[in-house]
């Protein structure tokens, strides 16, 4: 099974199991991920949740040729589902990182409460470069974690960077050794589930509150945009390029 979904201790935990391919994660995925998460908010024993990937990536972002062979068509998609499955979460989600985290598996984590990486993580964010805008409101929420340089900087130029400075721009909690890192989240999460239920849900309420309806908002914004430019030129040279092995040519287009 790619999505694997782990229950201790009031922690529920879904396995991104897909190693051989750098847990890239297929819309089957974001489906059983999507319900993962709706099970934990609904089940009353599940207080916290824990998200992390087997094989030594957390995830290699959307596996591409199942993207272009079903993207997402509307907002009931996989991965929009997912996406505010995770956004309007009411209880504690914690992340372990190691290895690669690209596209989306770096922007999910805007979303999660506690975020704990690997020492050799690498994060990218590279919409740009194949053509595409940000999507899960990372063009609202990485500005305001990160300043608004710093978000430009890897929103325009899509540069992968290293754990220490996803570290100083803010969503990164902590750093491990990597094999420390997935006991060390776990052990965080179960700490979360011993807690008071409600105590959690409302801190965590009045923390997120004030941006939720703005999230929700940005979310939709960029998946319109997302949509239009995945059709467009530009991200065809940009993925043709990538299955071709070369550099994408854009001086053609305006």
């Amino acid at each position: 099974m790619e999505i694997l979904i782990e229950r201790a201790d009031g922690v529920l935990c879904i396995v991104l199991n897909r190693p051989e391919k750098k847990n890239a994660i297929t819309a089957a995925m974001y489906q059983e991920m999507a319900d993962g998460l709706y099970e934990a908010e609904k089940d009353p024993s599940v207080r916290a949740v824990l998200i992390r990937g087997n094989g030594g990536a957390f995830s290699a972002g959307n596996d591409l040729e199942d993207f272009l062979n079903d993207p997402p068509k509307d907002q009931d998609a996989p991965v929009f589902q997912f996406l505010r499955r995770l956004s309007a979460m009411p209880k504690p989600v914690v992340a372990a990182v190691s290895g690669v985290a690209v596209g989306i598996g770096t922007t999910m984590l805007l979303h999660c409460d506690l975020v704990y990486a690997a020492e050799g993580a690498r994060f990218s964010l590279p919409f740009v470069q194949l053509g595409l805008c940000p999507e899960a409101a990372s063009s609202l929420l990485l500005p305001r974690i990160a300043g608004y340089q710093r978000a430009a900087e890897k929103l325009l130029l899509g540069e992968a960077f290293d754990v220490k400075e996803a570290t100083e721009m803010g969503f990164i909690n902590g750093v491990l050794a990597a094999t420390e890192l997935d006991a060390y989240a776990l052990g965080k999460a179960r700490k979360l589930a011993a807690l008071p239920a409600s105590s959690l849900r409302t801190t965590k309420s009045l923390l997120k509150g004030a941006q939720a309806a703005e999230v929700t908002a940005r979310m939709g914004e960029e998946a319109g945009h997302f949509a239009r430019m995945l059709a467009a030129p530009e991200a065809r040279e940009a993925f043709q390029a990538f299955f071709e092995k070369r550099k994408p040519n854009f001086s053609a287009f305006e």
